[in-house]
């Protein structure tokens, strides 16, 4: 029998009175997590959500998304994870995309979930913490999870491309399970005794697996933070004891910035941190660890691979600037456009095979087949090298991803919306650097002929339209965007103004 969700059944036998979720003043046992997971489960059954059926989650970072998440799981049903931040034209897709028939949403965003839900003919239940276990309070708990086999798909998780439209990459029981349980033990060393911070957003594969599925399969403590801001951070890290930080790198440059607030010995708990998400600037991680006495952990992973695929070990040499080794059951090659492996210290695509790899992207055949190979490769995208010691790099991205704040960002999705405004005729979005964020996002915007428009209005026009880590925060209009010999916009020609024409 194989269900992720049995780790949760076994840390409440063996740690029944420990805490495994805190936020703010709310605390859940194991044992209390393990039964109202199990009547959430009971409530999918009499909702008539079968085996198998998408469930959607636009849960914050509280527990009501660990407790949701695992009863959808317990259930036998899939989990389809989604920020919170999303607008109802990105819920709806998410949710029809997958045939979604019902969707676990926060009240704080009540309108968009419900306006998306009744557009995509899906229930909608909005839940806080208190929601979750009202709703459930009078069902019983559902006897045992659901048997599921390693390869059943238990999350989707969706993952745009520079073809557009998101891609749902399928996560399967067994592949989940195993990445957390080498993250858990052969990376971070996560214990009973340990405190995660649960900073990540849960929704995305990082916060998944390194924080909320290894706490469970550890009995560790997950402490939750809604949303990120580094004075709330250390504080929390000084109240809870805090000793496994999991974070972006733009949350170890804020945490930075405001530790000469605190006394070194607030986060003196600290043992060990894992970074990202994003490459960690060198620089950041020598401060980092000189001012909290705590070592940082580089990591490399997407949401196809479950997400970690290689590491900085805590007992190997460590190389900054390097994404480290494979892990366990693990393998990575550098290949050339034709797929043959390149001699050490070449460039070419990073390949990944191994137990986290995605079973495909769901409903996608072509896809799958574009990004996977007969024999178990997957293509990330990523442009790097490996060096004599097998430590590989990351040396730029074959996609063109933007990486805002550790958040991806598509410049075709963003394009896509750009282009329903009635007067833009091309456009153009690009990643441009930024101190605190890494990248930031703008747009160059050709118009109609004759036509005038405020480069303001084309930045609220997308505002309104995308989650807000997604809108471009410069807009300028150029007369012409550059082009290759087939009329393809190249987006790493495009000039950006020396002046902003809006912010």
């Amino acid at each position: 029998m194989s269900n992720l969700s049995l780790n949760l059944v076994a840390s409440a036998r063996k740690f029944p009175d420990k805490v495994a979720l805190r936020c703010n003043d709310q605390e859940f046992t194991f044992t209390e997590f393990d039964a109202v997971a199990a009547r959430v489960a009971t409530f999918l059954a009499r909702e008539e959500i079968a085996v198998g059926d998408r469930v959607g989650l636009m849960l914050p970072n509280t527990p009501a998304f660990a407790l949701a998440f695992y009863g959808i799981l317990r259930s036998g049903a899939i989990a389809v994870p989604m920020n919170p931040l999303l607008k109802s034209r990105e819920i709806e897709f998410y949710l029809s995309n997958t045939g979604a028939t019902a969707l676990f949403a926060t009240p704080a965003f009540a309108g968009e979930a419900t306006a998306a839900a009744a557009a995509a003919g899906a229930k909608c239940w909005l839940v806080d913490d208190a929601d979750l276990v009202r709703l459930t309070a009078d069902l019983p708990e559902q006897v045992s999870p659901v048997d599921r086999a390693d390869t059943d798909t238990a999350v989707v998780l969706h993952t745009s491309g520079t073809t557009g439209k998101p891609k749902g990459a399928e996560l399967t029981h067994g592949g989940l399970d195993r990445n957390q349980d080498v993250a858990a033990n052969t990376l971070i060393e996560v214990g009973p005794d340990d405190v995660v911070m649960g900073c990540l957003p849960l929704f995305h594969v990082f916060g998944l697996t390194c924080g909320l599925n290894t706490s469970v399969s550890a009995g560790a403590t997950l402490t939750l933070i809604p949303r990120f801001d580094p004075h709330t951070a250390l504080e929390v890290i000084e109240r809870d004891a805090v000793t496994v930080f999991e974070g972006v790198p733009t949350m170890y440059s804020a945490l930075l910035g405001e530790a000469r607030r605190f006394p070194s010995s607030a986060t003196a708990s600290l043992r060990v941190c894992v970074s990202g998400g994003a490459s960690l600037p060198v620089q950041v991680l020598t401060d980092f660890e000189k001012m909290f006495d705590a070592t940082i952990l580089e990591g490399y992973g997407l949401s196809e691979t479950s997400p970690v695929a290689s590491f900085n070990h805590l007992h190997r040499e460590r190389k900054p600037g390097s994404i480290g080794t494979p892990v366990e059951g693990v393998e990575m090659r550098i290949v050339d456009l034709v797929g043959h492996e390149v001699p050490q210290g070449e460039l070419g695509e990073i390949q990944i095979r191994g137990h986290n790899v995605m079973k495909g992207y769901w409903n996608l055949p072509e896809a799958t087949a574009s990004a996977l190979s007969a024999d178990g490769w997957f293509s990330t995208g990523d442009v790097g090298k490996v060096d004599e010691d097998g430590y590989f790099y990351i040396v730029d991205r074959k996609k063109d991803l933007i990486i805002r704040g550790g958040f991806n960002v598509y410049p075709r999705e963003i394009e896509e919306v750009l282009y329903e405004h009635p007067v833009v005729v091309e456009a153009a979005v690009i990643g441009l650097p930024h101190d605190s964020l890494g990248e930031e996002i703008g747009a160059a915007v050709v118009l109609e002929d004759g036509a005038r428009v405020d480069p303001t209005e084309l930045r609220d026009f997308v505002k309104q339209r995308v989650a807000a880590y997604k809108y471009p925060r410069r807009v300028w209009i150029v007369d012409s965007l550059p082009k290759g010999a087939t009329g393809k916009i190249l987006r790493r020609e495009v000039t950006v103004p020396t002046t902003e024409s809006a912010k």
